[in-house]
């Protein structure tokens, strides 16, 4: 089923009070209203931090919701994939930075065609691509931006040196643009004591000021320090380092990012905004429900989904295989019946949205919306 099928199966559904319930099951959920407060509550903290915002759409891969973020004030958006930037570029989104190195020959193909579209940045970490790309973009220009390597070892120049070299490459080839560096600290975003998070962050941003004050004193100091996320952008703000932050979860939520203390303080930032709503396919052993929500439903890299609604507290998730997943109430108190609702927090956001081809948007129990997961399974 796409996301034509699912607007055709439930569009009678939208404006109905109830029609949550009515939902054929599982079904991604998107709860509006705190879907907006997230967006506004980051937008707010970025602009009081003097910081521009550029949100990665691999969390939510949907050109309604990018509208929606740009509208609130980001500058453009990341795409970790040249097929999310192909994606979301038809639907009208113009300011894109793509994350990952564009590499391969069709693909630099496909680069050059996007950026005669919209207003295109790449990130790069070795010289060869620099050359492959600049010999591809012929008679264009191109934006670059250095991505350092923060430790995780999987993209990234591996050194201050390396770093300039590639920039003193760039900034030589006239029909390239040195735009900015790229530090992402992937690692460090799901540490969940805000302290320890801190304390990590501090020592890799001093690496960090190390690239700049190199870059600086050859005279290549970086218009844009890109970087940052959901995890660390407290911490970054206090630190100073970064032009703009890549943040995406914040809009969801899902339950990694739900144990970790964002503020340092135990407050709760953001709102859970994204769900699996599920439905109680068999109940015939004391304390247990099995659902129609299993490994084709969620992520699995993260661990199992949190139940927010349809049984006691306490009550945990389990997978059941590729089609199920099973509700065990310790206590024994819980009598489901056939049919029952049961909805789930997302341990993982962006890989369940890449299962989905569309996003039933909510308010309270009613249906409002469907959008489509616009970038769904564009994995190159």
């Amino acid at each position: 089923m796409n996301a034509i099928d699912d607007m055709r199966l439930h569009s009678a559904l939208i404006g109905r009070d109830g029609s949550r319930r009515e939902l054929n099951t599982p079904a991604l959920v998107i709860d509006r209203d705190a879907l907006e407060r997230n967006i506004a509550r980051m937008a707010d903290f970025a602009r009081a931090s003097g910081v521009a915002l550029r949100p990665h759409a691999k969390t939510h891969k949907s050109v309604d919701i990018a509208r929606l973020q740009m509208k609130a004030g980001a500058v453009g958006v990341c795409c970790a994939k040249l097929g999310e930037a192909e994606a979301l570029a038809d639907g009208g989104i113009e300011q894109i930075l793509i994350t990952s190195p564009v590499v391969s020959a069709p693909a630099i193909a496909r680069l050059v065609a996007l950026n005669r579209l919209v207003s295109l940045k790449v990130a790069v970490d070795n010289p060869a691509n620099v050359l492959a790309l600049s010999k591809a973009i012929g008679s264009d220009r191109l934006d670059i931006i250095i991505d350092i390597d923060s430790g995780i070892r999987r993209t990234g120049v591996a050194t201050p040196e390396a770093a300039l070299a590639v920039c003193q490459l760039i900034r030589g080839t006239p029909n390239l643009t040195y735009a900015g560096v790229q530090f992402y600290c992937g690692l460090q975003q799901h540490i969940p004591a805000y302290a320890t998070r801190r304390e990590v962050m501090e020592e890799r941003v001093r690496y960090l000021r190390t690239v700049i004050e190199l870059l600086t004193s050859k005279g290549c100091a970086p218009p844009i320090v890109t970087g940052s996320g959901t995890g660390t952008h407290r911490i970054d703000a206090a630190l100073g380092a970064f032009t703009e932050w890549q943040v995406g979860s914040y809009i969801f939520m899902d339950r990694q990012y739900g144990e970790c203390d964002l503020s340092g303080d135990g407050s709760t930032t953001y709102e859970h905004a994204l769900f699996v709503d599920a439905r109680v396919v068999s109940c015939n052993t004391p304390g247990m429900a099995t659902t129609d929500a299993g490994f084709k439903a969620l992520s699995t890299d993260a661990g199992p989904a949190v139940v927010t609604f349809g049984a006691p507290a306490g009550s945990t998730f389990h997978f059941m295989g590729d089609e199920h997943g099973a509700i065990v109430d310790p206590a024994h108190a819980k009598q489901w019946s056939v049919g029952d609702i049961v909805r789930l927090i997302v341990p993982h956001c962006d890989p369940t949205v890449n299962l989905y081809d569309a996003y039933h948007v909510v308010r309270g129990e009613t249906l409002i919306d469907i959008w489509p997961v616009t970038a769904r399974g564009r994995s190159r």
